[in-house]
């Protein structure tokens, strides 16, 4: 069973939070990005530490271990630390299960700035890696279009681009 993960852009991290978590990070009430998001993408396995880092790894020409890894945005890492008990009768947000990091914006530059003819290539070396099965080379490469296009769009935008996921 592979992990679902929610790609989309907004204008700021306060947005991606209420968007992604619930308004101000209340993960008890909240919010859906199928409501108030219009341009985000669902997949299944493509995590954005190496699945999609990968991809932005073989788009820039760099190896995968200098790739900028995704910030965590919430559960805020200074008011929630990793493994920080809760005080009595309050619940931490890392029981919610619910992570959001923002991408890069090396990666939002990466992934807007590839040619559609470099496109192909890209796929076949991104389906060639071990993390990820893809169905077939035309399921690689429609991913790689549908990201390009989203970091084009965001950029457009001048937005920022986000990945949620429930672990």
């Amino acid at each position: 069973m592979s992990t679902l993960y929610d790609y989309f852009w907004a204008a700021d991290r306060g947005t991606a939070v209420d968007w992604a978590i619930g308004p101000d990070g209340d993960w008890l009430h909240g919010g859906s990005l199928d409501a108030l998001c219009a341009d985000r993408l669902e997949v299944k396995g493509l995590d954005p530490n190496v699945v999609l880092g990968k991809l932005v790894s073989f788009a820039a020409g760099i190896p995968f271990g200098n790739v900028v890894d995704p910030e965590l945005v919430w559960p805020d890492p200074e008011e929630w630390p990793y493994g920080r008990q809760p005080p009595p009768g309050t619940a931490s947000p890392w029981d919610s299960g619910l992570i959001l990091q923002e991408l890069p914006e090396s990666w939002l530059e990466t992934l807007a700035g590839v040619v559609d003819d470099a496109v192909p290539m890209l796929a076949l070396q991104w389906l060639d890696i071990e993390e990820v099965r893809f169905a077939d080379y035309p399921d690689a490469e429609d991913s790689v279009r549908t990201f390009v296009g989203m970091a084009r769009r965001a950029k457009a935008a001048g937005a920022r681009l986000y990945c949620s996921c429930c672990v």
